[in-house]
């Protein structure tokens, strides 16, 4: 697992554990921590697709030549 996504995991953990301690205290700022815990699941998801492209990508041109 390349080493962005595995930090973009780990914000988005850490931002839902933060949205979940905000609301038990009554706090609204976990709506801020929700939209950050999104941002970066996307992103986590982007660098994991984008690793297994090039992957691919450099499998198939070390197969061709």
């Amino acid at each position: 697992m390349p080493r962005l996504a595995l930090c973009t995991l780990a914000v988005c953990v850490l931002a839902i554990a933060a949205a979940v301690v905000s609301f038990a205290r009554g706090s609204w700022l976990g709506i801020v921590w929700i939209l950050i815990a999104g941002i970066s699941s996307n992103m986590a998801w982007y660098y994991l697709r984008k690793a297994r492209a090039d992957r691919a990508d450099r499998e198939s041109t070390s197969a061709e030549g």
